[in-house]
């Protein structure tokens, strides 16, 4: 009786580092400027069809649609500093998902809203598109 093992599976690797998965997190973001609301209880819907950034690995173009959707505590973002934060993602090499997570933060540290959703609509790269929602209050269980 042979007590010879299986061959293995070759492991595949994508070449991607943990350098890449932290690419662009310690970049120093313009502050987003802030207006005092004046009413309560109401949705704002920021939309940026025409969002880019940078693959940290390849250096190619990434083109999405970015949407914040809150709900104004004491303040509001002004939107022309929004843009130009926004813009600073434009030649920045980070990965769809920290950019659209570093967006819900920075609003957050911005406005404190009541609730926050920003939601990242990437097209396709080599066949696949990503959607990614971020959320606040950030909530670490699957929605139900």
């Amino acid at each position: 009786m042979s007590t010879a093992t299986l061959p293995t599976a070759p492991t595949h690797t994508t070449g991607y580092t943990d350098d890449h998965a932290k690419s662009g997190l310690d970049t120093t973001f313009p502050a987003i400027e802030t207006w005092q609301n004046q009413f309560k209880a109401y949705e704002i819907l920021v939309d940026d069809p025409e969002f880019t950034s940078v693959c940290p690995k390849t250096g190619l173009p990434d083109f999405g649609r970015l949407t914040i959707r809150y709900m104004p505590r004491e303040s509001c973002l002004e939107l022309k500093s929004l843009k130009e934060y926004l813009f600073t993602y434009r030649n920045l090499g980070i990965f769809q998902e920290n950019i659209v997570n570093q967006v819900l933060d920075d609003v957050v540290k911005a406005c404190d809203p009541v609730w926050a959703v920003i939601v990242g609509d990437f097209r396709p790269r080599g066949g696949i598109s990503t959607v990614v929602t971020a959320t606040y209050p950030r909530e670490e269980s699957r929605p139900k």
